[in-house]
């Protein structure tokens, strides 16, 4: 329907046509008085004698000038294309010289057979274009009547008209006085359909192009149904079916195989759609885990309890209630740790990236440790400088933040008293493009070969020989790995080299973005 709007317009200004026809009538008015003016003088000097005191035309004379310089209409182009119709009147408004009656012009036209054919499209066509004439689409109506002109011309003025003639026919007229000085001897009225004419076979021969303009207005909104409204109406109804059935993923492989915009829509929601499902299925997965890391603190606060109740020993009550307070608080941290890492999960999905200096984030962060100790200060954490120029990657303050704190905090559980925890930021060329790295060192055993990956699985323990049970909840390097990931980077563990079983060097982590040149907000103006 859109499209055809278009189409309307034009159909609807090609009909109207009103200024061009405005124009053209005033040509023709001017063709007309051009005319008659010639016309006119010719009259006046070869119909009147100049000596006469009372000049007079003479009539015989006038319809014999006129046949003369008027040609017949089979000379100007055939019955079908008349030239105007020149009419001398007299004073007293006798007519005494016509060009229609000169040449004998009569209106013909053929009977209708008894059993009349079907006409044809053109004919259809012609007969609908007039129909269209006889509703007046074109703002018209008659300015001045015959008479009118004619009593304007015996005051020896030009008069101008548009009327119907006695065919109906829409004419444009101009009368002209006819005077050998002031005497006025009669008038001349010259009339021409030709405006209508002229119109009409505008507006017929605009039908071709109309009709060609529908047909690709037709074809167009076709494709567009077959190629857009289509494929988009099955994207539609995936979905719903996706929300109705309660599946994760949409698939629509005849769609995303389009290299169009269509496909690239299609890929995104399967995409996204993905995304989600992985989302989905992760947080199915942190549910069991969290079930399961519950279950043990639980089972064993109730072995505990219970046999408190049975054994008589106080001392033995005490271990007993020991291992009950050091459950509870397993517990307490294991929900801590599962409450940051739900907030921590919204925060990175919800806010804004920034640019970030990493470099300075790191140091700010090592001297934090510095000036507020807790339970492990017998470990040290440094920055080791120079802090690199430009080393802004994109991302959030606050959960990038954590992020180095739960690394720091791996690193110090490991690390043995009087140890150092070093912190590091430089900049690196990849095959990739600019990268920031960072690293956290610490001077514990290092990690198991066999474990270089799982340490960063949610609840996995590996401590050293004598570290308190419970201190850990295991989650401090996944929640880290789901940061850095959301960001676009990278995180992985790697032995410092050189280490041995009998001469351990530590652990290295390593975090690592795509640089971005400056600082600014993600979504700000350039």
């Amino acid at each position: 329907m859109a499209n055809f709007l278009g189409l309307f317009v034009l159909v609807i200004g090609v009909l109207l046509l009103s200024e061009w026809s405005a124009g053209l009538t005033q040509a023709q008015f001017r063709s007309l008085r051009i005319e008659g003016e010639l016309i006119s003088n010719i009259l006046v000097e070869a119909t009147t004698s100049p000596g006469d005191p009372d000049p007079s035309m003479n009539e015989p004379a006038v319809r014999d000038v006129l046949r003369r310089l008027l040609p017949p209409p089979s000379r100007t182009g055939g019955a079908d294309t008349p030239g105007p119709r020149v009419r001398v009147i007299a004073p007293d408004g006798r007519v005494v010289a016509d060009t229609n009656v000169l040449y004998g012009i009569v209106d013909q036209s053929d009977l209708p057979p008894l059993e009349a054919p079907a006409p044809s499209m053109e004919e259809s066509l012609g007969e609908a274009v007039q129909d269209v004439e006889t509703w007046r689409l074109t703002p018209w109506r008659p300015s001045v009547t015959l008479d009118a002109e004619r009593q304007a011309a015996l005051g020896g003025l030009i008069s101008y008209g548009q009327r119907l003639d006695e065919r109906g026919q829409r004419v444009v007229s101009v009368t002209l006085p006819i005077r050998r000085v002031h005497a006025v001897l009669g008038m001349v009225t010259l009339e021409t359909a030709d405006v209508e004419r002229i119109l009409l076979a505008e507006r017929l021969s605009m039908i071709p192009f109309v009709l060609g303009a529908a047909l690709v207005t037709f074809l167009s909104s076709a494709l567009l149904g077959l190629f857009v409204a289509r494929p988009l109406r099955l994207l539609a109804t995936a979905a719903d079916r996706l929300r109705l059935t309660g599946a994760t993923r949409l698939t629509l492989p005849e769609v995303s195989r389009r290299t169009d915009e269509i496909g690239e829509l299609s890929r995104s929601i399967e995409a996204m759609t993905g995304a989600l499902a992985d989302r989905i299925d992760a947080n199915e997965r942190f549910a069991g885990d969290v079930s399961h890391e519950l279950k043990n603190p639980l089972a064993s606060i109730g072995s505990a309890v219970e046999a408190a109740r049975s054994v008589p020993d106080p001392e033995q009550q005490r271990k007993l209630l020991g291992i009950v307070s050091q459950d509870v608080r397993r517990l307490d941290r294991l929900i801590s740790d599962i409450a940051r890492a739900s907030r921590i999960e919204a925060e990175t999905a919800r806010g804004d990236l920034v640019a970030l200096d990493l470099a300075r984030m790191a140091s700010v962060i090592a001297e934090s440790y510095a000036s507020a100790p807790g339970e492990t200060a017998e470990v040290a954490v440094a920055f080791r400088g120079p802090a690199p120029d430009g080393a802004y990657v994109m991302a959030q303050e606050g959960p990038l933040g954590q992020v180095f704190r739960n690394l720091v905090d791996n690193a110090k559980s490991f690390s043995p008293p009087g140890g150092v925890v070093t912190l590091q930021v430089a900049t690196q060329r990849t095959r990739e493009g600019a990268v920031v790295r960072a690293t956290v060192e610490d001077q514990g055993p290092g990690i198991p070969p066999e474990a270089i990956e799982s340490i960063f699985h949610r609840f996995y323990t590996s401590r050293p020989k004598g570290a308190a049970f419970g201190g850990n909840s295991g989650l401090g390097l996944s929640i880290a790995r789901q940061i850095v990931q959301s960001y676009g980077g990278r995180i992985w563990a790697e032995n410092i080299e050189g280490m041995t079983p009998e001469t351990p060097n530590g652990a290295r982590l390593v975090v690592e973005f795509p640089a971005v040149p400056r600082a600014r907000p993600l979504n700000a103006a350039p």
